[in-house]
């Protein structure tokens, strides 16, 4: 099977932040593999797909509003990094932004397979509180 295409991961891309952005966790699921390992800052090991759908069910449940301004996408064969800003805003009505950069990578099928997320912890905490 080939590789997803330069045109198939963008639009995979898109679709993934559309889904978050829209809490739309069950699309979130099915752009991802079974076997997609999950890394955040500050995490000691890698998340399966159970424990990063829980992440993203945490995230989508914490805000009320969730909007990605991307900052630059760059796609490489099997994937791509991204740098943005999400902006979110929380249970309290507070405004929050967590830039973030993410390499993404895609398996022979077009799903995503592994993701590794950077971020400043210290930007959460308006989420956590």
């Amino acid at each position: 099977m080939m590789s997803a295409t330069a045109d198939q991961i963008i639009d995979t891309a898109d679709r993934l932040f559309a889904a978050i952005a829209g809490g739309d966790v069950e699309t979130v699921t099915a752009l991802w593999s079974d076997d997609v390992t999950v890394w955040h800052t500050g995490d000691e090991r890698d998340n399966d797909k159970t424990r990063a759908l829980k992440v993203i069910r945490w995230y989508v449940g914490a805000t009320t509003y969730r909007h990605y301004e991307v900052l630059d996408r760059q796609v490489f064969d099997g994937g791509f990094v991204q740098q943005h800003i999400l902006h979110s805003t929380n249970l309290r009505g507070e405004k929050v932004e967590l830039r973030v950069c993410l390499v993404v990578k895609f398996g022979e099928d077009g799903l995503i397979t592994r993701i590794d997320e950077y971020l400043d912890p210290a930007e959460l905490a308006p989420l956590l509180s």
